[in-house]
């Protein structure tokens, strides 16, 4: 069992890669190999709209064609047998750099036919996680719901199955007082981290060990 986590956070210490960190751990006492990335590591960009992934008996039918630093994490992504997409939520919606990676991931399985068949022939679970500084009750005022349930959906109708897990609330800044951010209480955002925050990295522990039995997330 390989699992595959895709950390689309440019920092690699903090809510989102921890939360990847301890679905990682979990997945490995459930006996699976694991491999965190980095996306702000690598220098790549979104799809180019080449449609050689749809030519019908081209040499890339199926596969990205573009040839940059994300070439070798699709390989390694396309062969995982479980795979867990981490990013924060930036203007109401993932990360660029994550938004580009999924793109490049997702369309050349998609096929231009009726229900657009997915030309996936594997099927294995999947896990968005979501971090980000609202509540849990605001995320329909933001409409964060619709876009984070597309995306499931783009995920699921591709490899067969994913689960979405949110972590509300977070703490944004190891010291709130050195930035403009009086929108927030500083004090209720650190109690909430100190106290919540663990909770979920268990939740994201037991995230890794239902993939690593090959379970559907």
């Amino acid at each position: 069992m390989n699992i595959l986590a895709i950390n689309g956070s440019p920092r690699k210490k903090w809510n989102t890669a921890t939360l990847l960190e301890n679905a990682l751990e979990g997945a490995r006492e459930g006996g699976a190999d694991t491999k965190l990335v980095h996306l702000y590591e690598l220098d790549y960009k979104g799809c180019i709209s080449c449609f050689e992934c749809k030519k019908i008996g081209g040499k890339n039918y199926g596969r990205c064609a573009v040839k940059d630093g994300l070439t070798p994490l699709l390989e390694e992504a396309w062969q995982a047998d479980a795979l867990i997409c981490g990013t924060p939520i930036y203007f109401g919606a993932e990360t660029g750099m994550m938004r580009s990676f999924f793109e490049r991931l997702t369309f050349p399985y998609l096929t231009y036919t009726p229900g657009y068949a997915s030309l996936s022939t594997r099927k294995i679970p999947t896990a968005l996680v979501y971090t980000m500084n609202v509540p849990e009750e605001e995320i329909p005022k933001w409409g964060y719901d619709i876009f984070m349930k597309r995306m499931r959906g783009l995920m699921a109708h591709t490899f067969g199955a994913c689960e979405l897990f949110c972590c509300t609330d977070t703490y944004q800044f190891s010291d709130y007082s050195k930035y403009l951010s009086t929108v927030w209480d500083a004090a209720a955002k650190a109690k909430r981290h100190e106290e919540v925050f663990p909770k979920d990295c268990e939740k994201a522990r037991e995230l890794g060990r239902r993939l690593a039995q090959g379970l559907p997330a």
